[in-house]
């Protein structure tokens, strides 16, 4: 069976159109409280944990999945704004059987979507998805008067979720001394993050943290860094930590107004790892996981594997091999000791505390690591193309991988939402990447 309605990470879309809608929530809400009561067993009332970010279409979208659970006989617990991984925290803290997300995550506010997580504060496999798509196109069978759900609030949940994540490090790091501006993207992280950072003892600058409902994102948070550069230059900070609109990932400034990706801050948290006497067998990144990571690990006997973009096939990968640490250069980090899922402010207090523990500056912990440049060339494919049988394209990929050989590589992939091929070359020289990656988008578009 094809999934209809899930995609790599829940349901998304645009608000008003195709599965954003009041409607399908509340259809989405019942479905899904069904296959909980199936799991549960006859005569349980399994609850649901359901945590937002700040859009304006939250507020819709959140009553409609509260009526479709609780006509389920679902019961519902609300936390108003949290981030994505504060619910899914909670929902493994409060022995919950799932935590839902209202959230477009770095989007645009007219974007939102719906994700889930287990009673584990994990990703749910394909098959319960499967499941709950198969519940949707089965008639409702509503709970009778007796048997429906009931929903309350929960009040102490960011107060509950600032506590775990000062926890996640050693109860010997202090923040005092240090001044960091940190940028909320008017999201989900607004009233939370600037408490963590200052209840460790930093002065906190914070911007990006007067959500009204349409400016998440907004020139602000990890998807719009430049604000966190400028920020940290005027007020002269340490630091900047820049989240996206529900906070699972990070940005990092340094008091240069030197931006580090998450590629950069992996090799970080893994070089901490291993200054602490760890072992750190592998590392999972991406197929866009910049090659100068994969060269620096693999001279300390670090292995990296490459995942399929996204968090979701990282994790799965960590997982399959019970190894700890990995992550996107987008800034989606995993510390699977410390998070069973990426957070922004978990893993910007991991870089935190590897720089207090060395005494070093970022920069002076990734001496050596001169990220590779990387040119990426999108190419408009016509209806109905297939570049996989350009042969004159297969050859010369082919040719450009042999001319490159150690010293770079060659990724091309299709758009999984647009008729667009990405063709990317990354290789020590930036000129060699940009002449060949053009010379294959040449022939690409001749598909």
């Amino acid at each position: 069976m094809t999934r209809q309605y899930f995609g790599t990470d829940g349901i998304r879309g645009t608000v008003g159109q195709g599965a954003i809608t009041a409607d399908f929530a509340l259809r989405l809400g019942h479905a899904v409280g069904r296959v909980l009561r199936q799991e549960a067993g006859e005569g349980k009332h399994p609850t649901v944990l359901i945590g937002k970010d700040t859009r304006i279409s939250g507020y819709m979208l959140e009553s409609a999945l509260e009526a479709g659970f609780a006509s389920a006989g679902v019961n519902v617990l609300l936390t108003g704004p949290l981030p994505t991984p504060g619910v899914a925290y909670l929902t493994r803290a409060l022995r919950l059987d799932l935590g839902v997300v209202i959230s477009a995550s770095h989007n645009a506010y007219p974007d939102n979507g719906i994700k889930f997580f287990s009673a584990k504060g994990a990703k749910l496999p394909d098959a319960w998805e499967l499941a709950v798509e198969a519940a949707l196109n089965e008639p409702p069978q509503w709970a009778d008067s007796a048997s429906l759900g009931k929903a309350k609030r929960l009040d102490d949940a960011a107060g509950r979720y600032i506590e775990f994540c000062k926890a996640s490090v050693s109860g010997e790091l202090s923040l005092k001394g240090l001044h960091l501006v940190v940028d909320g993207a008017h999201g989900a992280a607004y009233h939370v993050a600037p408490a963590v950072f200052h209840e460790l003892g930093a002065k906190v600058t914070a911007i990006g943290v007067s959500p009204n409902g349409t400016n998440i994102n907004d020139k602000v948070g990890a998807t719009a860094p430049q604000a966190l550069v400028d920020a940290v230059k005027q007020h002269n900070a340490d630091f900047g930590i820049a989240l996206d609109g529900d906070a699972d990932r990070l940005q990092l400034v340094d008091r240069e107004g030197r931006l580090f990706n998450g590629d950069e801050l992996l090799y970080v948290m893994v070089q901490d790892r291993l200054a602490q006497g760890e072992k750190v067998p592998g590392v999972v990144g991406t197929l866009m996981t910049n090659m100068a990571i994969e060269v620096a690990l693999a001279a300390q006997d670090v292995e990296l594997v490459r995942a399929k973009v996204g968090d979701r096939y990282v994790l799965e990968s960590l997982i399959e091999r019970g190894w700890l640490l990995g992550g996107e250069s987008s800034g989606h980090l995993l510390a699977l000791d410390r998070h069973s899922t990426g957070d922004g402010i978990v893993s910007a207090l991991q870089v935190l505390q590897a720089v207090q523990r060395s005494g070093k500056t970022v920069a002076q912990l990734l001496e050596g690591v001169a990220l590779f440049p990387q040119t990426m060339i999108n190419v408009r494919l016509q209806a109905g193309a297939d570049w996989t049988r350009n042969a004159a394209l297969k050859a010369d990929i082919e040719a450009v991988k042999a001319e490159l050989g150690q010293k770079g590589r060659v990724l091309i992939r299709a758009s999984g939402t647009e008729p667009v091929l990405r063709v990317m070359v990354e290789a020590q020289d930036a000129a060699v990447a940009k002449a060949q990656a053009q010379r294959l988008a040449d022939l690409a578009a001749k598909s």
